[in-house]
């Protein structure tokens, strides 16, 4: 296919949509005629005036957040943008907004589904916002019984059923720090983060179901913690978890009262002195708590960044910020409304997960969670599951479609897809191939797809086009509302106009940025803030075209310099993947004595399709012609598949460990280590 496909609309939305946005009805509410103007508003000066301050002081009122004290002002930046305090002097807590106030008695939304679970093995359940809010509250009873008290962490290594929404909001209403960690990570990534963050409680469960087998998360935590205990899981804190309290989701407690604990996927459950049965802990507990009032700054999570290069940074939010971000992208970019079925493929331990948790609840919605693998028992498991439950929102990677895509278009025969409204993306840059398969067979050729790109350093998307735009394959749309992005050169110059690629940096803050990170100032500021002056570099490569279209170009530290020549994977993959054998791809660098470094490109190709010589030399000739000879891949290795994180991202660390023959680390994000003796095969 060929890539000047991105230059062409292919979705218009129509007057009766847009009208019925939201997006529409806050631009009616403050007489905004056109998208341009509604930018423009949110995120530069309007004479004296600061359109992000106005739009993020107006938004309260426009989302409906509940402050318990009116703040001060929408925020004091005299230390800078780097240090912003935002909504200083108001009071809230994340929990009231996301499901007290919808359980309130004299409330439609309290018998209205909060949570709707389908596990891989078929079974389903509901968990109403009445239903959540007991819960919740027992969570923090719970957490109270144990010590815990504002400020204090709580990990959360646990499998994606309700109960984690309720303890999530159970951390929110004590104010303590909620630790998501996720639940494919092994015992040095576990144990990372809870030395680093000091938790002394973690709920986990006994495991999970993967691909029809148990993933046992119980063993992987109690040796997790066993390696804090001896010194060995790094960090800057010295504590140890004190209570450990397991979720049964696996079957692993008998229903007898001998004591004994078995389970229906025969292995025996370790236990220990700090360890409760989750119905023993939590169930025991009082439905009925008061929610605290919390400072607007005070934190929330601490997410931890994917540790794919060097030590995971611990990235610190607040009760404010989060609240603000999650429940904007989701009211505006995927114009949520309380009826709506918003299903996202993510992982509590990433930043997806609470970003859909809050964002949705925020607004009184359901929240839909699917326990297992996308094409388990079959390939048709996610339109089976959005045609059985009637989703409207469907988010997931540009890889996991691809892998998707590969099945085959017979997978999606017999599916309802009609109740879905917008499709989401994000993770990495799209191939237009892939981006039009979703768009026109997952869509039907009439959803737009959100395509959006932030972090979990601001819990949310510098990025995001709104459902009332036209929209290019591929594209990202433009900046978010209320966030002064940007596109900069090397010396810190705007080339955004100029159409040049260039570096993605924000030139403001916003409510959810990380206030600094949790191993301190000094590493924040070097890793965001040190390249220019007041400017957030975020480490993308982006790019405006003529009609005003926004495009990333994969990360610039992943930059492949060949000769003096920079250029970035995600474009040798999109170039590769253009060519109509080719369903996936993967380049990475490899050092060179000519060259300094040269492209080795894999790559899966589709399932009719014979690997050649000649094939090989089309492909190698096909990036020489859409990026240049000097990009052309010295070598082009074909394999059967990637090693990929449980949401999808391809782990290129791995792939270039496996081709250099360099150790390959930590693989404990990657969820088919197996794949890597198929990479080091083909090079050999």
């Amino acid at each position: 296919m060929n890539r000047d496909v991105t230059d062409e609309v292919v979705y218009r939305p129509t007057p009766e949509f847009v009208e019925s946005t939201n997006v529409r009805a806050f631009m009616r509410e403050h007489d905004i005629e056109s998208h341009e103007a509604l930018l423009e508003r949110t995120t530069t000066d309007v004479g004296s005036d600061s359109g992000v301050d106005w739009f993020w002081d107006e938004l309260v009122d426009s989302l409906g957040i509940e402050f318990d004290e009116e703040y001060d002002a929408v925020r004091d930046d005299s230390d800078g943008p780097q240090f912003t305090d935002w909504y200083p002097g108001g009071r809230l807590n994340v929990a009231h907004n996301t499901v007290d106030r919808h359980a309130a008695v004299d409330r439609e939304a309290r018998n209205r589904v909060a949570c709707l679970w389908e596990s891989e093995d078929g079974r389903v359940r509901e968990l109403t916002y009445h239903e959540l809010h007991r819960q919740s509250n027992r969570v923090a009873n719970t957490l109270e019984e144990r010590g815990i008290e504002t400020g204090n962490t709580v990990g959360l290594y646990m499998p994606m059923v309700p109960e984690v929404v309720s303890i999530l909001y159970g951390c929110f209403k004590v104010g303590a720090i909620a630790v998501p960690i996720f639940s494919g990570f092994g015992v040095d990534a576990v144990a990372t983060r809870l030395a680093d963050a000091d938790c002394s409680v973690l709920f986990t469960g006994d495991g999970f179901l993967r691909r029809g087998d148990p993933v046992l998360l119980k063993e992987t935590a109690d040796e997790a913690i066993a390696e804090v205990e001896g010194g060995n899981g790094g960090g800057n804190r010295d504590g140890s978890v004190e209570h450990t309290i397991v979720f049964d989701r696996l079957g692993s407690r008998k229903s007898d009262n001998d004591g004994e604990r078995g389970n229906d996927h025969d292995h025996d459950l370790p236990w220990t002195d700090r360890d409760e049965w989750w119905t023993d802990a939590v169930g025991s507990q009082s439905a009925t708590y008061e929610t605290k009032s919390l400072p607007s700054s005070q934190e929330s999570m601490l997410l931890y960044s994917s540790g794919t290069t060097g030590e995971p940074k611990g990235i610190v939010h607040t009760h404010a910020g989060v609240q603000m971000q999650c429940a904007k992208e989701l009211y505006f970019g995927f114009d949520l409304k309380p009826a709506d079925r918003f299903f996202w493929v993510s992982d509590i331990g990433w930043m997806m997960g609470p970003w859909t948790m809050i964002g949705v609840h925020t607004f009184g919605g359901t929240m839909v969670i699917y326990e297992g693998a996308p094409d388990y028992p079959n390939p048709d498991r996610f339109w089976e599951l959005i045609d059985r439950h009637g989703v409207t929102q469907f988010g997931i990677s540009p890889t996991a479609i691809r892998a998707l895509r590969k099945h085959g278009d017979e997978w999606l025969e017999g599916h309802d897809l009609s109740s879905l409204r917008l499709l989401g993306s994000t993770g990495e840059p799209w191939d237009p191939e892939s981006w039009l398969w979703f768009y026109e067979r997952v869509g039907g050729g009439e959803t737009p797809i959100i395509n959006i790109s932030g972090g979990t350093e601001i819990c949310g998307c510098f990025l995001m086009p709104l459902p009332t735009q036209p929209l290019k394959p591929c594209t990202l749309g433009g900046p978010g509302l209320g966030m002064d992005v940007d596109i900069v050169n090397a010396a810190g110059e705007s080339v955004a106009d100029d159409h040049e690629r260039g570096f993605l940096v924000a030139r403001d803050s916003c409510p959810s940025m990380t206030k600094s990170l949790w191993s301190g100032d000094d590493r924040y500021i070097a890793e965001y803030w040190s390249t220019w002056d007041d400017l957030w570099d975020h480490g993308d490569w982006a790019q405006t075209d003529e009609d005003g279209f926004w495009f990333l170009h994969g990360r610039a530290d992943d930059a492949l310099n060949v000769a003096g020549r920079k250029v970035g994977p995600a474009e040798v993959e999109g170039a590769l993947i253009d060519h109509v054998a080719v369903n996936q791809a993967a380049a990475v660098g490899a050092p060179d004595e000519t060259t300094g470094t040269a492209v080795i490109a894999y790559v899966v190709l589709e399932d009719d399709v014979e690997a050649s010589d000649a094939l090989r030399e089309d492909l190698r000739k096909q990036v020489g012609t859409e990026l240049g000879k000097p990009f052309r891949p010295r070598e082009i290795l074909f394999v059967d598949a990637f090693p990929k994180t449980q949401s999808g991202k391809i782990v290129r660390r791995a792939i270039q460990a496996a081709y250099t023959g360099e150790d390959l680390g930590d693989l404990s994000s990657v969820e088919n280590p197996d794949v890597l003796a198929d990479l080091e095969d083909a090079t050999e």
